[in-house]
């Protein structure tokens, strides 16, 4: 990898224009021309609307596995009076989610949730996953008789929530509730939400705190085997506090969902998206199913769910010749960095052959707790897709969610011939 290169002076309506042009059809589509122009302005870019941006994948996963850069917590979220996406009540909820915890509290919530997703408890859950991608895929066969269907509404939308909801225990009538709630209240993690987008995500995020507060106060009443359950039982022994106690187990059963629902979603719409794009790896992937660990991977690679994540300098530092105030933002562009061509040969490729490194799941002390069930759930239903359904071929332009953070692709129309 070449030493990381400091930023020329940049154009504020360039960049301005570039995130504009990330949010149009053709930018949702294929993202990468622009993140090019992106990454030619330099390693890291100062940003028209304060802090800076990280293009490569070097910078980045630095920034990302350090242990003394910050996330945005409640705290320093409370300090940005003036804008209006911080101050949200949207935004201070997820100020309290694990991913926006810093230390020490971070840590204190880590050690007590321990490794939710081992090898021991995935086993577990593998036949519940394989049992639940056989059912979507009975009813998307079925409906592939017919005509054309939607695989994100049919199957990549399903599976998560089913698959979250089956192991906190949450009746199965509140799947789609949940579901259409956390699309809403993305909005607030988004770059530049519009005051409607606030308003819909502020008005979601107050019925998921009014569902997960109900949902804890009645696990605490009447304790099993969940998990919720599991972890009013830990925090007992070390908070005396019940309310306090009470308010972590909330904030860690909400998180569990919102990243649970939206980011494994696009992972399983994105794999099949790029495969059917790619009808030679496909059939290849057919005859060498061994193999499908390395397309979930590429496919974290190649379209992550996440383009952009957050962290803030703990103190004035210097990155690529560029000084970061302390407190400022840096806005880590995973999407851009993982087509970085100083760390991969041909990055702008989809190739399940490639088994390179990706920040998919960030990195560090943040890194994703669930990323082994969302890497399960890929491998379950691609396994399923390979043995049942050859012919597959999409049937119409797929449509994203005009984002930039948060991919999410809205339809995947396919048809079996």
């Amino acid at each position: 990898m070449q030493p990381a290169l400091a930023a020329a002076p940049v154009d504020r309506r360039s960049v301005v224009s570039l995130f504009s042009r990330l949010r149009t059809a053709d930018g949702q589509s294929n993202p990468l021309p622009l993140y090019a122009k992106l990454r030619a302005m330099g390693d890291i870019v100062p940003a028209p609307w304060g802090g800076h941006l990280v293009t490569s994948f070097g910078l980045s996963h630095q920034l990302l596995r350090s242990r003394s850069w910050r996330v945005p917590d409640r705290g320093w979220r409370a300090r940005q009076v003036d804008a209006a996406r911080w101050s949200a009540s949207a935004s201070r909820q997820m100020g309290g989610t694990m991913p926006m915890l810093n230390q020490p509290h971070h840590t204190r919530v880590r050690r007590l949730v321990g490794n939710v997703f081992d090898r021991r408890s995935l086993a577990g859950m593998r036949t519940s996953v394989e049992q639940t991608t056989d059912r979507l895929l009975d009813r998307f066969e079925e409906e592939l008789r017919h005509g054309p269907a939607d695989f994100c509404a049919r199957v990549s939308e399903e599976l998560p929530v089913i698959t979250i909801g089956e192991w906190l225990q949450i009746p199965p009538a509140d799947y789609a509730l949940l579901r259409s709630l956390t699309h809403d209240q993305v909005y607030t993690q988004e770059l530049f939400p519009t005051p409607s987008q606030l308003s819909l995500s502020d008005e979601s995020s107050r019925q998921l705190h009014e569902y997960f507060t109900s949902l804890v106060k009645e696990r605490r009443r009447n304790p099993g085997d969940d998990p919720v359950s599991s972890w009013l039982r830990a925090w007992d022994m070390q908070e005396p506090d019940r309310e306090a106690a009470d308010e972590d187990v909330y904030f860690l059963t909400l998180f569990m969902v919102l990243a649970a629902l939206e980011t494994t979603a696009h992972v399983l719409s994105s794999m099949v998206r790029l495969l059917l794009e790619h009808p030679r790896q496909l059939n290849w992937l057919r005859v060498h199913p061994e193999q499908i660990p390395d397309a979930i991977e590429e496919t974290l690679r190649h379209d992550p769910p996440i383009h952009m994540i957050s962290r803030v300098a703990p103190e004035d530092t210097e990155l690529a010749g560029v000084t970061v105030r302390k407190n400022e933002m840096v806005q880590i562009m995973v999407g851009a960095a993982h087509h970085d061509p100083d760390h991969f040969a041909s990055p702008e490729v989809f190739d399940i052959s490639r088994r390179a490194s990706h920040l998919s799941f960030g990195g560090g002390i943040h890194y994703c707790l669930g990323n082994a069930l969302a890497r399960l759930e890929a491998e379950c239903l691609l396994t399923g897709l390979l043995e049942r359904l050859p012919g597959l071929r999409i049937s119409a332009p797929p449509v994203w969610e005009p984002r930039v953070a948060f991919r999410r692709l809205i339809t995947l129309p396919v048809v079996r011939v």
